[in-house]
């Protein structure tokens, strides 16, 4: 199996979106972007739109609920807009930017001029093409979680060991015998831990499989 790749995706969330605007032939067109880890989120962004600008003409979508390449969960809408001259072109926009987890909504208020479908679908494209220009992005690591059996003299020396190597602790279940940490580990990464059983002694106890995905 292929472990899953490390790849970027917006900081703008839904709450607080990253936005461009530009002007063709006095139709004003307004671009949101924001992080879309699913459809739904996608979709409550053109919501968000539609809130804020009622009177709009459009509000024409398109988003990659995955890493970048995904095939399955990704989807555009024209929102009336003639077929293939906004959702489309909106998605190769996002497509070419390698940029996972996106969705981006262009609004359109009409100007009295029409645009005709070659030049729709590039002021839809070029929308996409303005909000990501100086869209702030952050890397998403994939992790998968390991369960780590410890002593509590120890859990502190592997807190520490953990956050040098990009090990992030999820959960921390203290029993009798001592402290089980959750811990997500890095997908792109062998999971090897002499190192940590080295700096404890020797003590640490047999981890149990990792699970899939994370």
């Amino acid at each position: 199996m292929l472990r899953a790749m490390r790849y970027r995706i917006p900081k703008a969330t839904l709450d607080a979106p990253h936005t461009a605007e530009i002007e063709r032939q006095k139709s004003r067109f307004i671009g949101w972007c924001a992080h879309a880890p699913d459809a739904a989120t996608a979709e409550a962004l053109v919501a968000a739109a539609r809130t804020r600008y009622p009177d709009a003409s459009h509000h024409c979508l398109a988003y990659i609920a995955g890493p970048p390449g995904e095939q399955q969960a990704i989807g555009f809408s024209d929102d009336g807009e003639p077929g293939g001259t906004a959702g489309r072109p909106m998605f190769q926009a996002l497509a070419g930017a390698e940029i996972g987890e996106i969705a981006c909504v262009a609004t359109r208020y009409f100007g009295g001029t029409q645009l005709g479908t070659g030049g729709l679908a590039r002021a839809y494209a070029q929308t996409v093409s303005a909000v990501l220009a100086e869209l702030p992005v952050i890397l998403h690591v994939p992790r998968r979680a390991v369960r780590l059996h410890l002593a509590f003299a120890d859990e502190q020396p592997a807190r520490a060991w953990l956050a040098e190597h990009d090990a992030r602790v999820i959960d921390a279940a203290y029993h009798a015998q001592g402290v089980t940490l959750t811990v997500g580990w890095p997908a792109d990464a062998t999971t090897s831990l002499a190192a940590l059983d080295a700096r404890l002694g020797g003590r640490l106890g047999e981890p149990d499989p990792p699970d899939d995905g994370g």
